[in-house]
C-alpha cells in the first residue's frame, strides 16, 4: 500500500507569540525546528521510504520538509513547492495576537471567523506589509487569484488542483508522498480525502507533531489512518 505522510510545520515564532500567521514568512522557533527533525526520526523509525515531496513556498514549511527528510535519511528525495500549499490566508487578522482579537472583534465573531467552513475573515489591504500582490514568489500568478483572506473552503478551492494533479497521480503511480505543509491546507485536503461534511471537518486538528499518516490501495481507497509514534521499547 501506497503511504502519504502529511507533517504540519513545526512551531513557528508567531505560533508560540500566538499571532494569527497566513500566508506570512515567519521563521519556525527553536522548538518547531526541533519537532521536524523529530518527525523526520518518527518517519525513519517506520521505515517509510518517500519517492517524491511537496511544500509550501512558505519558509516554516519548507524548512520543516528539509529537516524531516534529512532527520530520516533521505535529503534527496524530489521537492516541490506550490503555493496551492500555503497556509489558509487570515487576510486583516495577520499579524494580529489571537486573544487581542477575541477583545476587539468578541470571542464568538473571532471564533467564527477561525471555525466556520465558509465565513471570511476581513480582507487584508492591498498595501499592507503582509500583502501577496507585491511578494515576488507570487509573480507568476495571475493577480486575481491571489487573495485577501481565506476560510476553509476557499483554501481547498486552491488545493485541490495540487491533489489532483501532482499528489493523487504520484500516490497511483505506487509512490510514497510527503507534503510538508500547514494546519489548515493540510485539513483541506483531508477533508476531501476523507469526504467528510462541512461540520465534521470543524472538529479536525491537525498538529505541529507528530506526522498524520494515510495508506491507501491502488485505486486510492483509504485503507489506514494514523499518527507516527515511537516504537515502544
Amino acid at each position: 500500500m501506497v503511504k502519504l505522510v502529511f507533517a504540519r510545520h513545526g512551531e513557528s515564532e508567531w505560533n508560540k507569540a500566538n499571532l494569527f500567521t497566513g500566508w506570512a514568512d515567519v521563521d519556525l522557533s527553536e522548538k518547531g525546528t526541533q519537532q521536524a527533525i523529530d518527525a523526520g526520526k518518527l518517519i525513519k523509525e517506520a521505515g517509510i521510504e518517500f519517492d517524491q515531496a511537496y511544500t509550501s513556498v512558505l519558509k516554516r514549511a519548507i524548512k520543516t520538509t528539509n529537516l524531516a527528510l534529512e532527520a530520516s535519511d533521505q535529503l534527496w528525495v524530489p521537492v516541490e513547492k506550490s503555493w496551492r500549499l500555503n497556509e489558509r490566508h487570515y487576510g486583516g487578522l495577520t499579524g494580529k495576537n489571537k486573544a487581542e482579537a477575541a477583545e476587539q472583534f468578541g470571542d464568538e465573531q473571532v471564533h467564527i471567523w477561525r471555525r466556520s467552513y465558509d465565513v471570511l475573515p476581513p480582507a487584508m489591504d492591498r498595501d499592507d506589509e503582509h500583502s501577496a500582490h507585491t511578494d515576488r514568489r507570487y509573480a507568476s500568478l495571475d493577480d486575481s487569484v491571489i487573495p485577501d483572506a481565506e476560510n476553509l473552503k476557499v483554501t481547498l478551492e486552491r488545493a485541490l488542483p495540487f491533489w489532483e494533479d501532482k499528489i493523487a497521480p504520484a500516490l497511483k503511480d505506487g509512490k510514497n508522498v510527503f507534503v510538508g505543509a500547514h494546519g489548515n491546507s493540510i485539513r483541506a485536503l483531508v477533508k476531501h480525502i476523507k469526504q467528510l461534511s462541512d461540520d465534521e471537518i470543524m472538529d479536525v486538528e491537525i498538529p505541529n507533531f507528530p506526522p498524520l499518516v494515510f495508506e491507501f490501495d491502488d485505486n486510492l481507497n483509504l485503507v489506514k489512518e494514523y499518527y507516527l509514534a515511537p516504537k515502544q521499547a
